[in-house]
């Protein structure tokens, strides 16, 4: 087991680093001066010379992903062209939101998904499959946006259940940010949990034409307990692995979102620095996003050896 993590974490190295390179050659290759947008049109050559010696821009490529990459290793990803603030303190402010957005999806998304597609399983070819499937396929078919301006109009406008749009912190108390993220999270809910509800279902169903569980029954054993406690945790590579790559997703698709339910997380704050052309808070949010990403790819590939014992040897 031991060896196993060693070896995940050693593979990951190099994909970060090539994953550092794409990032850095996409913002630099793309057309245009950076000196010159960021000066202005009304600058002086002296101005926006100053500006490329401060961006490091007046040295060859391989030269400025040394000092970027270095840079990197050390967190310091420069400081905002628009505001002068410092990248990692800009995407630190906006962190709390996006992931509690996320986390509240997924865990709504698991609780949701799961026993629906073991239930669908269980049923198979029967009407309470074909329904759970007919959601499933409905919220694939529905776009996000779509979602979120119907939800906000039966239970925010109509209801006032919710509120329209806006996000509660943490510091006001975790019942008042659940209640602000609840229609973002159940529209991006809906579509994660059709993805995770037919993984399970598929998993779960391979797994009930095994021999053990035709025992179990023989003897006796509830169905809840054979599908928890049996069932489930043999079906459990691929339902991780759905889950984690849902909640990459989530991660790195929360601008629609986050836009419509006017959240100032992470999604907000890259619109704004596209639009602003704030290459260095571009660049940062990128490489931050890349980091979360193989990050949660770690954590699934080890959470492997809890679901299948030949992954620990």
């Amino acid at each position: 087991m031991p060896a196993y993590i060693l070896g995940r974490l050693a593979a990951a190295i190099p994909t970060l680093l090539l994953v550092s390179v794409f990032i850095f050659l996409l913002v630099h290759l793309a057309p245009g001066d950076p000196a010159l947008l960021i000066a202005g049109d009304n600058a002086s050559p002296a101005q926006v010379e100053q500006i490329r010696q401060r961006l490091h821009l007046d040295q060859s490529l391989p030269a400025q992903f040394v000092i970027w990459f270095s840079d990197a290793v050390r967190l310091d990803l420069g400081a905002s062209v628009y505001s002068g603030k410092p990248v990692t303190e800009l995407i630190a402010q906006r962190i709390e939101p996006t992931f509690m957005l996320a986390a509240y999806t997924m865990t709504l998304t698991v609780l949701v998904a799961i026993p629906l597609g073991t239930i669908a399983a269980w049923r198979a070819n029967g009407l309470v499959d074909r329904i759970i499937m007919a959601f499933s396929v409905a919220g694939f078919s529905v776009p996000v946006f779509a979602t979120s301006y119907l939800l906000v109009y039966l239970f925010a406008v109509k209801a006032r259940w919710f509120p329209v749009q806006g996000y509660k912190p943490l510091s006001d108390g975790i019942w008042a940010t659940l209640v602000s993220l609840t229609l973002p999270s159940i529209a991006l809910m809906l579509v994660f949990a059709a993805l995770i509800a037919r993984v399970t279902r598929a998993a779960v169903l391979e797994v009930l034409q095994e021999n053990f569980v035709r025992t179990l029954k023989a003897k006796g054993m509830g169905t809840g307990r054979i599908l928890a406690v049996h069932v489930l945790k043999t079906a459990g590579v691929p339902i991780v692995t759905v889950i984690g790559i849902g909640f990459a997703a989530l991660i790195g698709g929360v601008v629609v979102t986050e836009s419509v339910f006017n959240i100032p997380g992470i999604g907000r704050l890259t619109v704004d620095a596209i639009v602003r052309r704030d290459y260095p808070v571009v660049q940062g949010i990128i490489l931050f996003f890349s980091v979360t990403l193989i990050l949660i790819n770690l954590i699934v590939d080890l959470s492997y050896a809890l679901f299948d014992p030949r992954v620990r040897g």
